[in-house]
């Protein structure tokens, strides 16, 4: 019994210093022995993380992409507009809109969308990219096209390069800087979709729109769509919506082709003097033609020339036989337009692109069929005063 004791004597004290000196209990959260009862101790209680090297570096895509935004960005600008309303008790409230636009030149002048500016009766307030605000003044604006030029005036401007629109490609890379929501200096990514005549919020045609999948938001409006380079080929304009004020994920720009070809018009004039045939048109096919004997099988048959227009100094003849496709009245006999400086044309769009290239006075060439024989006339372009070619 006595050794049996003792044996358990032993264990005890054995087993008491194996636990006391490996084990020790935790004061405010700190072991004070050798080891915890949550593991071994760890003598050094210093923090270390794995950091990226000082120096980022950027693929060339990446690169490209920082350099397109650190060059264009003090060209964009943020535009204010203050329109005075009436609320339900008649009292006079002021109500701001918002959009972008972008420098042209050092003198000042910004080009934007015309509805960012639209019914701005108590000022209209530019900044700049460095926060600087200035009151602008509306050079000359043009609702057709949705665009507007203002000036401001400001010292060491910074102005955009133009690219030509008129070679653009599906699938091509396109960045989008502009204010979305009031969030400044905001530069997007995307692809040109497609390119495709649309109309716009007021059912205004525009030609050959630039679709992108850049995200475009309310506030990008009259900001700049840049190709690859830095280059402005359009002016962001509106979102294809799903009812709810924001984005589906498809955009459209107007070309930049087509502002410059009513620019000088705005900076001259305030206004855009839109060239013009001077006609009346109805749009013909293969079935149409064959039952009216014309050897042609497309074209703008001509309903009626404008007095004193472009297309009677030049001689053109509208028609004076009266008949029906479908419902619709026409009129046969007169001159049909088949091409205007070679190029053929099928349909008012036709027209419409080739006069956003021309201003009123200049002179293109229209070749028409008359009695089964085909003429060219020389036509110097009137400017549009009504719902005509």
């Amino acid at each position: 019994m006595k050794l049996r004791a003792l044996i358990l004597v032993f264990i005890l004290v054995g087993g008491f210093w194996f636990f006391t000196s490996h084990y020790s209990p935790l004061v405010d959260g700190h072991s004070l022995g050798h080891h915890s009862l949550f593991g071994p101790r760890n003598t050094d209680s210093s923090l270390h993380l794995t950091e990226a090297d000082a120096a980022p570096t950027y693929d060339a895509e990446e690169q490209n992409n920082i350099g397109v935004y650190k060059r264009v960005l003090p060209s964009v600008v943020n535009i204010t507009s203050t329109t005075l309303v009436y609320n339900f008790f008649f009292q006079a409230v002021p109500q701001q809109g918002q959009g972008s636009g972008f420098i042209l030149d050092k003198n000042g002048h910004i080009l934007t969308n015309y509805h960012v500016i639209e019914g701005a009766n108590r000022g209209i307030e530019v900044q700049l990219s460095n926060k600087s605000r200035y009151q602008a003044k509306v050079v000359g604006a043009d609702k057709v096209h949705d665009l507007a030029l203002l000036q401001i005036n400001a010292p060491n401007l910074e102005p955009v390069t133009l690219a030509d629109s008129s070679d653009l490609s599906v699938g091509q890379k396109v960045y989008a800087i502009g204010n979305p929501f009031g969030l400044n200096g905001t530069m997007t990514t995307g692809i040109i979709s497609s390119i495709r005549s649309i109309r716009n919020q007021d059912g205004a045609p525009i030609d050959d729109a630039i679709q992108t999948d850049a995200a475009i938001n309310p506030g990008n409006s009259g900001g700049p769509l840049l190709n690859s380079r830095g280059e402005v080929i359009g002016i962001n304009t509106m979102i294809a919506s799903n009812g709810a004020d924001q984005s589906s994920g498809i955009g459209f720009a107007i070309p930049i082709n087509t502002a410059k070809a009513v620019l000088s018009d705005l900076t001259r004039y305030g206004r855009v003097k839109r060239p013009s045939l001077g006609v009346s048109t109805f749009a013909i096919g293969p079935d149409l033609a064959s039952q009216m004997g014309i050897p042609a099988d497309y074209g703008l048959l001509i309903q009626r020339v404008i007095p004193g227009g472009a297309a009677e100094r030049a001689g053109l003849r509208g028609g004076n036989e009266q008949a029906y496709v479908g419902n619709t009245a026409i009129l046969l006999g007169g001159d049909l337009i088949v091409a205007i400086d070679g190029q053929q044309v099928a349909d008012p769009q036709d027209v419409s692109a080739i006069m956003n290239r021309h201003q009123a006075g200049d002179v293109v060439s229209v070749t028409i069929i008359r009695d089964r024989r085909q003429m060219t006339f020389k036509l110097q372009l009137g400017e549009a005063r009504d719902a005509n070619v």
